[in-house]
């Protein structure tokens, strides 16, 4: 079976989106994929030593569903619908990148963070703990994630959500304007 290299339209994931979202507020839910860490957290019986996990995981099967969706979704989609051309950039975003040390080579993810090689370094492997640990604690303090403020929150119209996805967008331009040139 041949499948066409062609990705999907950029307007075709918008309206899923819409109406993903026209769903989850008719049956009074809201997305976020950070909760699903929560309920895999008091499915593998977390709840018993903390009460932050000691809630009825069944609420969010859902919620469940949908990230082995996305998994399965990502794969099929990187696996069988890939544009086969290289990612394009602007030559002043390629500039950019060489000057604080990544050497762009059409891939969506840099090889001198993502991949094997990269994780001999040390200095590597502290920068993504160190961002992992600050996504987790930001989702943690934020009372959500991007997806789940940004698509969820947003469209629900609640401000707390405003205020999170602004200082998403702040801690985003601080982190590649002022940070990343500082730590490469």
């Amino acid at each position: 079976m041949e499948f066409i290299q062609q990705p999907w339209s950029w307007y075709f994931s918008g309206f899923m989106i819409f109406v993903i979202m026209l769903m989850l507020l008719y049956w009074r839910k809201s997305f976020g994929f950070s909760a699903n860490l929560r309920t895999i957290c008091t499915i593998a019986g977390a709840g018993k030593k903390t009460k932050f996990f000691d809630f009825d995981w069944r609420t969010q099967k859902w919620n469940l569903l949908f990230l082995v969706g996305s998994v399965i979704g990502g794969f099929i989609s990187s696996q069988f619908l890939k544009d086969p051309a290289t990612l394009k950039l602007s030559v002043e975003t390629i500039a950019d990148l060489k000057q604080i040390g990544f050497d762009f080579n059409g891939e969506m993810n840099p090889a001198e963070l993502y991949s094997l090689s990269a994780l001999k370094n040390p200095k590597i492997i502290l920068i993504l703990v160190c961002g992992g640990l600050l996504v987790g604690f930001g989702t943690r303090y934020a009372g959500g994630c991007t997806s789940g403020h940004a698509i969820s929150g947003l469209s629900d119209l609640q401000i707390p959500s405003m205020i999170a996805v602004t200082g998403f967008f702040i801690g985003g331009l601080t982190m590649t304007h002022l940070i990343i040139p500082f730590i490469f």
